[in-house]
């Protein structure tokens, strides 16, 4: 299980990192809209891998056989392994190449916040929630926990849709 998983989780990984090395340096000419459609997209994408990764487990390793449970654990570690790839590169490119990222995203939010039409007290309250966001942003671990929190439910869903598509129970031979 092991070799699946790392080629697969790596590969699913690798897919959204270079994907999110190309894109979000020009976040500002795509528009953060725009950008999570992409980002979204490449996710999906990557976590392919999770349904190619138990196939291939499935036929390589079981004998062309898996069940839901061996299936997910698979899935799994292969979704767990593209997240922490997808984070190590956040973490990279927001604190080395993006350190205003955050003030660009909390000027977007802001900004749309007024075009909808919201109170003042809105706005403001919003501007807090920014601040405090930023600041809660700054902090390696938090800021890696809270990466983490955005492909994971996209490679859970994959994860489960793909075992319950991929799972192959052994047929018993009828005894005479």
């Amino acid at each position: 299980m092991k070799k699946t998983v790392l080629t697969f989780g790596l590969i699913g990984g690798a897919v959204m990192a270079v994907m999110m090395f190309a894109t979000l340096p020009f976040v500002d000419r795509i528009g953060f809209d725009k950008g999570f459609i992409i980002g979204y997209t490449t996710m999906i994408l990557a976590f392919m891998m999770v349904f190619f990764g138990i196939r291939s487990y499935r036929e390589n390793i079981g004998q062309g056989h898996i069940s839901f449970g061996r299936a997910f654990a698979v899935g799994i570690l292969i979704t767990l392994l593209a997240c922490v790839c997808y984070v190590v590169a956040w973490e990279i490119l927001y604190f080395n190449f993006m350190p205003d990222f955050l003030d660009k995203y909390s000027a977007y939010v802001i900004e749309k916040a007024r075009a909808s039409g919201a109170s003042q007290q809105a706005i403001d309250a919003q501007v807090q929630q920014m601040k405090s966001f930023k600041a809660m942003y700054a902090n390696p671990l938090i800021n890696a926990a809270m990466t983490f929190t955005e492909p994971f439910p996209v490679g859970l869903l994959v994860t489960l849709i793909s075992a319950a598509i991929l799972r192959k129970k052994m047929k018993h031979e009828a005894t005479l």
